[in-house]
């Protein structure tokens, strides 16, 4: 029988603070944060996170999501050997997938053994030193329009026709019943205060672990169109007005209890077609910008095209917004059928683009089997799927200023800059799967000294701030 449990008296506090006019005193207890030690550091337009130590961050990871397993069986599917898998080849993030009609199934009633099966995961996380985010994951809305995501309980649709695409299931967004059902959640005071009240019931209960990142506060959020709108005229409108504000309504709520996570937002799905986004500005201390990256064509079934524009086109339009707002960019999802005839050029030219214009990325998705899954039914890494296993510094002890892989010859560069304010060694992993001959490293600049422990080369740095150091790894011939 699955144990639910009504809302704590300081949720339902949350329902009237939301609806009423304090979100100063949510924003003012966001701001008392840590000392000296900067949240983030910005290199040239780009942000990075850093840790305690004021290290700048990158991250590489895969989504979990387990969208078959319900009540008792909800996240069934992902095991402790994915993230002991993940962290062997390398890898320090996940995208944990969560479904508000799991949680949720019934109004102010809370799944507590959904929650303590979340937080088993980022006990495994944690275990492997790999970070979470949790993302509130929806497509098409919900299981109202045989999705997941939004409860049933919470989808008005106002009696509107629904027509289920299976063989193209994007459209089914361009329903009116599914664009009712969105506008409800974003314009309707109880639906915006359950909304909320969610937020704060998984802030509550997980905000502490040691494992966790933040949250992805809504998996592409979509919109209704008004009559004559097109996509990008109906995503901006969207984007600056209504999803600006419900993030920052989502961000506030977290903030009640929940000071020091991270809090990613996402624009429309419109800024994969190079559309820039027209999202406002996110008032909270600690919050992250999590686009994803998919290329329409591939989306649809076409190979990769290693001459089109699509990955120019994107890079054109996604930096503006985080870089106006310092704020770090980790993709939330990006990915294909590894496969494809072009798959190995697909993954090393995202992979690039990748590195230029973010600090971390998620593949969808860590499964085994076909499609865009890393692993093949016997568990191993697809060939082109391998590519994504790279070295890359997940922390480092200054500004980075340049960093690179060359699939072809396997060789690592980074480059950065010394701070005052950033201690510690630079640690940049070295997966095994990339180097089994094992690697030869070089540091140029000023005094410095590195050790090789597994999968991580740590460089220790002994000049002072404003010393720029070039680190270089390549294979060890056998």
């Amino acid at each position: 029988m699955r144990r639910t449990s009504r809302p704590a008296p300081v949720a339902l506090a949350v329902t009237a603070l939301l609806l009423a006019v304090l979100p100063a005193q949510a924003h003012a207890q966001a701001q008392a944060g840590p000392g000296p030690v900067p949240d983030r550091v910005t290199v040239d337009g780009r942000t990075f996170i850093t840790d305690g130590r004021g290290r700048a961050l990158q991250w590489r990871g895969f989504n979990l999501a387990d969208k078959a397993g319900r009540g008792a069986d909800a996240l069934a599917g992902i095991h402790e050997s994915d993230l002991r898998d993940m962290a062997a080849r390398g890898f320090n993030l996940a995208r944990l997938a969560f479904f508000w009609d799991d949680l949720e199934p019934a109004p102010g009633q809370y799944d507590r053994g959904y929650l303590t099966r979340m937080r088993r995961i980022l006990d495994w996380a944690d275990r492997y030193h790999v970070k979470v985010v949790l993302d509130a994951h929806q497509d098409v809305y919900g299981p109202h329009f045989g999705a997941r995501g939004v409860p049933d309980w919470a989808t008005r649709d106002e009696g509107l026709p629904f027509t289920p695409v299976p063989e193209d299931w994007f459209s089914e967004y361009f329903e009116p019943s599914v664009q009712a059902a969105f506008d409800h959640l974003y314009k309707d005071a109880d639906l915006r205060a359950a909304h909320a009240r969610m937020w704060m019931t998984v802030a509550s209960e997980l905000g502490g672990h040691p494992a966790l990142l933040g949250y992805d506060l809504m998996n592409e959020p979509f919109a209704k169109f008004l009559e004559g709108e097109d996509l990008p005229a109906a995503a901006g409108r969207f984007e600056a007005g209504e999803l600006t504000e419900m993030w920052n309504r989502l961000a506030r709520a977290v903030r009640l209890v929940d000071g020091r996570s991270w809090v990613f937002v996402e624009p429309t799905v419109i800024v994969g077609l190079g559309v820039p986004t027209r999202l406002g500005h996110i008032d909270d201390p600690h919050a992250g910008y999590a686009p994803h990256f998919y290329e329409t064509a591939m989306e649809t079934g076409a190979d990769y095209d290693p001459n089109g524009t699509f990955i120019p086109a994107y890079e054109a339009a996604i930096s503006d917004y985080p870089t106006r707002n310092r704020m770090p960019v980790i993709v939330g999802e990006w990915g294909a059928n590894p496969s494809v005839a072009h798959g190995s050029r697909f993954v090393t030219d995202m992979t690039a683009s990748l590195d230029r214009f973010s600090s971390g990325w998620t593949w969808w998705q860590w499964c085994r089997g076909g499609g865009y899954c890393f692993l093949d039914g016997t568990g191993a890494p697809k060939p082109n799927a391998r590519l994504l296993v790279q070295p890359y510094a997940r922390a480092v002890a200054g500004d980075p200023t340049g960093f690179a892989y060359d699939p072809a010859t396997r060789a690592y560069t980074l480059t950065f800059r010394t701070r005052d304010n950033a201690g510690g060694p630079t640690q940049i992993t070295v997966p095994q799967d990339t180097y089994p001959d094992g690697y030869r490293v070089t540091v140029r600049g000023g005094n410095a000294g590195w050790d090789g422990h597994g999968q991580t080369v740590s460089v220790y740095t002994h000049a002072g701030a404003g010393t720029t150091y070039r680190v270089t790894i390549t294979p060890k011939q056998p």
